[in-house]
């Protein structure tokens, strides 16, 4: 059986348009949609467009997701007002029957994948759907949040970079993201099975700019320029992660 594990796609059509074409190429049996999904330019056609994809999708809960919740709930939050602002515009966007279909996702999958073992498939990391780490983040501070899992691999996303390191025994692969890349523009995913493969995929990154101009989001303009066309160095965002958990 082949995986494809499918994160952060925050919204962008023509990049998860993309991967999906080469997942079917490819021969996926299942695609694994590792949340923060519909938190972009255009949530409803996002969520519409894998839930009509042709083979099985399994979706988990993302901490964008998670957020919006609690603020629909009217809970407490500590998040800016200009991405409170953002997440009011997705719901709006959103019918009740797709809240409800995402308000279902569980919070993480495992399954067994052969030539991998069985693997956990989570937003961050298996304690929070926040937590920050990097290719670079010393394992001293990871190996007590995976020491004692009893899985042979664990996928996240979050962080919006591919990485694929050791944390004690514990395979840790980083699958990117499909829409709000760091590092060079494109679209990035991870397949499994037999081994593990990160992928990228290339798009018509200035018609995938264009359509999200076109849209009403709240921040399309600055979406296409710095998640599209020109995405933050992975450099200067590792910087940013690391100074941030230091603090």
């Amino acid at each position: 059986m082949r995986v494809a594990a499918l994160y952060d796609i925050h919204g962008n059509l023509p990049a998860l348009e993309a991967v999906l074409q080469d997942v079917h190429e490819t021969g996926v049996d299942l695609v694994i949609v590792g949340g923060d999904v519909v938190l972009g330019p255009m949530p409803r056609e996002t969520l519409d467009y894998l839930l009509a994809f042709q083979l099985p999708v399994q979706f988990i809960l993302g901490n964008c997701e998670r957020e919006m919740f609690v603020q629909l709930a009217g809970g407490p939050t500590s998040l800016p007002p200009a991405v409170k602002g953002i997440m009011k515009w997705v719901a709006e966007q959103l019918s009740a029957e797709q809240l409800d279909v995402i308000q279902s996702w569980p919070v993480g999958a495992q399954l067994e994948v052969p030539g991998v073992g069985d693997v956990l498939f989570c937003h961050a990391t298996p304690q929070s759907d926040t937590d920050i780490f990097t290719r670079n983040t010393p394992e001293a501070k990871l190996r007590p949040i995976f020491d004692g899992l009893d899985v042979a691999a664990v996928v996240c996303g979050h962080t919006h970079m591919q990485f694929d390191r050791t944390v004690g025994r514990m395979r840790v692969i980083n699958a990117g993201s499909v829409g709000m890349p760091f590092g060079d523009p494109g679209a990035y995913w991870l397949q499994l099975g037999p081994g593990v493969q990160l992928r990228q995929s290339t798009y018509d990154l200035a018609r995938a700019a264009q359509r999200i101009r076109e849209t009403e989001y709240p921040q399309a303009l600055e979406f296409a320029a710095s998640n599209v066309l020109r995405p933050p160095s992975e450099e200067r965002m590792i910087e940013v992660f690391e100074q941030s958990a230091n603090r």
